[in-house]
């Protein structure tokens, strides 16, 4: 497949950089910004992008310059965005500074239209500006192909190198013309064909996996949702007979969970299935615990070691299946992104792991899963449930797990996605779902006063779990939902809604 890696120097759209591409049929990935040149040869891409950042060009701190210069001269088109391309015009030659005027938000620009970068654009476009260093000097044998009322190099470009240079954000959707900008570089400009496509997914992924195991035995950390279903699934096709499922109740899945996941992989798909009781271990575990670090990589940990002692009645069964997700991997931190939190599947992973893991998903989003879901003839129950994290319930109670804060939060959880799904919701929203947190206050019950639990419920929209947004619930579903829980959960008196976005907030409350 022709490829585009998106050089990553920390800026907060790297990874919408990355998408936009995917979304154009090139495959891209982010790669740190020192990577070896040699490793980047290796790729054989296609072309490069270099994203933004929050560090200035003009810094003290000198780390991120250790980005190899040599990487301009391999002889494959360049984009630099934002912080890419003052980066671009200092290392060849121009000059930055901090002096000018700052830039923030929507802005019209004019553009050269001559400029096969902005090929069938109009002469002026609304784009979208985020930062407050700008190019002074362009390089020798560059061109500005962009300015603004305030900034008169908004753009610039090499044409015989074919490296370019924009201040502005294309992969954002408050630059309308964008992704037409992204297609002329990946297209015209890169030669790319759009060959990014869920065929081509499965088929690598089916290869990689059959050249790793070489035969050996497999198992796979089901847990019914749609990612570990797609990596199963996908795998099996690999492996075939090879394939062992290991099914973990920890106690903290939502209500009828465990029945359905039995039901639905031994007895339709006839995989072989092992189902693992560990409710005691882990609640074990989790006394006194309320740090949601700490929770999420005692689950992590736990997992790895049922799965470790279950291999070992497995001859020959050294790997392990996981349904990583791309957005797991980068909320979890890496090394040029700050850790929202650790994931029990990435962050959660015990230093002296012995089985080798297989991540066939690790590179895609949800909406891409979903997708190669659908072409491996996974049923839309599976396919279009909603996410639930590892951890389950645990993070969704917020402080100390206890058995009675399980129960009334798996009734109070039953019931909004009933409601959801009465209201014929449910597909439409990302994740709808509820949380207890560990608080009590005073409320009145037939004349009587109570003192007990809030239940907060949480629904939002999102494509990728990277944004997302507060869904508008109907007024009347809301009531329903309250007036359902208040009645029927036993320990509740009180029932809000979460108005927040992503970010600030995550979707998850821990």
């Amino acid at each position: 497949m022709d490829s585009v890696p998106v050089i990553d120097f920390g800026g907060q759209y790297s990874q919408l950089i990355t998408r936009r591409v995917r979304e154009l049929r090139v495959f891209s990935e982010l790669i740190p910004y020192d990577t070896d040149i040699d490793k980047i040869k290796q790729m054989k891409p296609k072309g490069l992008i270099l994203s933004g950042s929050p560090y200035s060009i003009l810094s003290k701190d000198k780390n991120i310059l250790l980005f190899d210069k040599n990487i301009l001269f391999l002889g494959i088109p360049v984009l630099g965005i934002c912080f890419g391309m003052q980066l671009i015009a200092k290392l060849l030659g121009g000059k930055i500074t901090g002096s000018g005027q700052n830039e923030y938000g929507k802005t019209k620009i004019k553009m050269n239209l001559k400029s096969p970068l902005f090929k069938d654009l109009k002469p002026a476009e609304t784009c979208w500006m985020s930062h407050k260093d700008s190019v002074v000097e362009i390089p020798s044998s560059f061109n500005v192909i962009a300015s603004t009322p305030n900034i008169p190099i908004a753009g610039i470009e090499g044409p015989k190198s074919k490296i370019y240079g924009i201040q502005f954000h294309p992969e954002v959707m408050h630059t309308p013309s964008g992704m037409d900008i992204l297609k002329n570089f990946l297209f015209d400009i890169c030669g790319c064909s759009p060959t990014w496509t869920m065929s081509s997914i499965i088929e690598e992924q089916i290869k990689k996996v059959k050249d790793k195991v070489k035969g050996g035995r497999v198992i796979c950390g089901l847990s019914g949702g749609v990612d570990s279903s797609v990596a199963a699934v996908l795998v099996g096709k690999a492996v075939g007979d090879k394939l062992t499922c290991i099914f973990v109740d920890h106690g903290l899945l939502r209500k009828g969970e465990a029945n359905k996941v039995i039901e639905t992989f031994r007895e339709n798909f006839k995989i072989d299935l092992i189902h693992i009781n560990a409710k005691d271990r882990f609640l074990k575990k989790l006394v006194g615990v309320s740090d949601p670090e700490k929770k999420r990589k005692i689950i992590g940990n736990e997992f790895i070691r049922i799965f470790e002692e279950e291999a070992l009645k497995i001859k020959d069964a050294d790997y392990l299946v996981q349904g990583t997700l791309y957005s797991d991997v980068i909320e979890s931190g890496t090394r040029d992104a700050a850790r929202i939190k650790s994931h029990h599947n990435v962050g959660g992973l015990p230093d002296d792991m012995k089985l080798r893991l297989i991540e066939p998903l690790r590179l895609l989003f949800k909406d891409e899963i979903r997708k190669i879901g659908i072409k491996l003839g996974l049923p839309d129950e599976i396919v279009w449930r909603q996410p639930f994290p590892g951890p389950g319930l645990a993070i969704r109670i917020i402080g100390d797990i206890t058995e009675e804060r399980i129960e009334i939060l798996k009734n109070a959880d039953a019931i909004v996605t009933e409601e959801i799904k009465r209201a014929g919701l449910y597909k439409k929203i990302w994740q709808s779902f509820a949380v207890l947190p560990a608080i009590k206050s005073v409320g009145v019950m037939g004349d009587e006063r109570t003192y007990a639990y809030p239940i907060i419920i949480r629904a939002v929209s999102s494509a990728d779990a990277m944004t997302a947004d507060w869904v508008r619930l109907p007024h009347e579903v809301l009531e329903r939902i309250s007036t359902r829980i208040v009645n029927e959960v036993e320990g509740v008196n009180r029932v809000v809604y979460d108005i927040s976005s992503k970010p600030p907030s995550t979707i998850e409350w821990e």
